[in-house]
């Protein structure tokens, strides 16, 4: 049973917690897919500043000169996801994909021009489409402020690392609620070993979404007192951005069937695809950037990674609650931290733990 304090919290894993069939990669996160590199800025500050930015790079490279190939699902357009149109018009990612709040998009995509531009090699280009995705992390942060720019992109492009990402209340996470509790940011991985091929499947989201919490099955947030139909903060529409990586070779038409199923990873979780949530998926294979793999996976070899996927998404996503701490922000509002213990005892009492 774990004990800790808000600043010692646990991944899901680490209580004990299993969760699907399929077995994690070795750091059970996003960048245990060869390349894949992720970065934060934070911003707290003041009584009402409760935001910031989160970088996913898909190789360490140029993006803009060796491109990766993706797509993009729609769960549900109530959202402000820059670059879109054209990433599923060609089928891949010119940039890294940056997540942020709503308001500061339009600041964040313009400093992600201005990177790439920057970029040896890329003097003439006179074309990007910068990928950015937003969630409305309004409850706690003053999102009219706009806080989040040009100098905050360039810390979290400077700390990319390829090591496993911070969870929890950072990066675009700092501000955000989900199923009633603190949500953030979270991660998780599945892999693959069967022959002749094996592949890793990462995921990395922004939680920020309404709905009932579910953890493997036991009803968490009813048990708690954070059903949708009792706490405010369970009912809002909120929003969630999912970022899929894999080295499985895929082309752009398998990739957005594979970010397809990470919808039904989220409502294992409680998620209930609310009116006002802006719900994107966002997938890409770094295959061709790191292996000799040439031929895309068929049609019938891709019932596995739906299944990776699922399951790494469901996982990402208490993984960003247990991770979360509480936060007190804008008008004194608070969105408090997922409660550990008491968790952990309804699940024994459930016999999933």
């Amino acid at each position: 049973m774990y004990m800790g304090t808000l600043n010692e919290r646990p991944r899901v894993r680490d209580v004990g917690l299993s969760v699907g069939t399929l077995p994690p990669g070795p750091t059970d996160s996003i960048t245990d897919v060869t390349g894949v590199g992720v970065g934060h800025e934070t911003l707290m500050r003041g009584d009402s500043v409760r935001t910031g930015v989160t970088v996913i790079t898909p190789h360490p490279g140029n993006i803009f000169t060796d491109k990766v190939p993706a797509a993009i699902f729609v769960g549900n357009g109530f959202g402000k996801l820059v670059g879109l149109s054209q990433v599923n018009e060609f089928g891949e990612i010119e940039t890294p994909i940056l997540l942020t709040n709503t308001l500061s998009v339009n600041r964040v995509a313009d400093a992600l021009v201005g990177h790439i531009l920057s970029l040896p090699g890329n003097e003439e280009v006179q074309s990007v489409n910068p990928v950015v995705g937003e969630t409305n992390d309004g409850f706690l942060n003053d999102i009219r402020g706009r806080q989040v720019g040009g100098a905050e992109v360039a810390a979290a492009l400077h700390a990319v690392s390829c090591k496993p990402p911070d969870e929890g209340s950072v990066g675009a996470g700092t501000g955000t609620v989900a199923l009633g509790f603190k949500g953030g940011i979270g991660s998780s991985s599945r892999r693959l070993s069967s022959e002749p091929r094996g592949f890793t499947i990462g995921v990395l989201l922004q939680s920020n979404f309404g709905g009932t919490l579910t953890i493997t099955g036991v009803p968490i947030g009813k048990k708690l007192g954070r059903s949708y139909v009792r706490d405010s903060l369970s009912t809002h529409d909120g929003s969630v951005m999912v970022i899929i990586a894999t080295d499985a070779c895929l082309d752009a038409r398998n990739l957005r069937r594979l970010a397809s199923r990470a919808q039904l990873g989220l409502a294992r979780t409680g998620y209930n695809a609310a009116n006002g949530s802006g719900d994107y998926f966002i997938a890409f294979s770094s295959s061709k950037t790191h292996s000799s793999a040439t031929a895309s996976m068929k049609n019938e070899e891709m019932t596995p990674l739906f299944q990776a996927v699922i399951e790494a998404t469901e996982e990402a996503v208490y993984n960003s609650l247990f991770r979360a701490t509480t936060v007190k922000g804008r008008d004194n509002h608070v969105a408090e931290a997922i409660p550990i213990e008491e968790t952990c005892k309804i699940l024994q009492q459930y016999g999933a733990l």
